[in-house]
């Protein structure tokens, strides 16, 4: 099962059983844009870019979503760890699909390490 998974280069995406994820470093800013389905397939993948975003992060940090189709309770969890083992600043994420917020809001009401922006 491999997945495309670069966050400092681009690369293509590939999908596997209907499943696809393709992560990127963001031109100009800190972060990374996620597209496809974050999923039980996709997760380690998602976790991995996770890492390597904290491992880089300093004040903030951007995960542009837009062309995500769908995340699981498992992926919103990836991302909630993540943002509360931050030091200082925050993750601001971009365009969301509607399920990573309610998700965020059931299991992590009033996290403030992250940003849900361009709803």
């Amino acid at each position: 099962m491999d997945v495309s998974h670069d966050v400092h280069e681009p690369g293509p995406a590939r999908s596997y059983a209907g499943t696809a994820l393709e992560i990127r470093s963001l031109p100009g800013r800190p972060g990374i844009r996620a597209a496809g389905e974050i999923n039980v397939i996709t997760r380690s993948f998602w976790e991995h870019a996770l890492e390597e975003l904290a491992d880089a992060h300093t004040d903030i940090s951007f995960v542009e979503l837009s062309d995500l189709m769908s995340i699981d309770v498992g992926g919103a969890a990836a991302l909630a760890v993540t943002a509360q083992r931050l030091h200082t600043g925050r993750i601001v994420v971009d365009r969301p699909p509607p399920e990573l917020e309610r998700i965020l809001d059931m299991f992590w009401p009033g996290l403030s390490m992250i940003e849900v922006a361009g709803r």
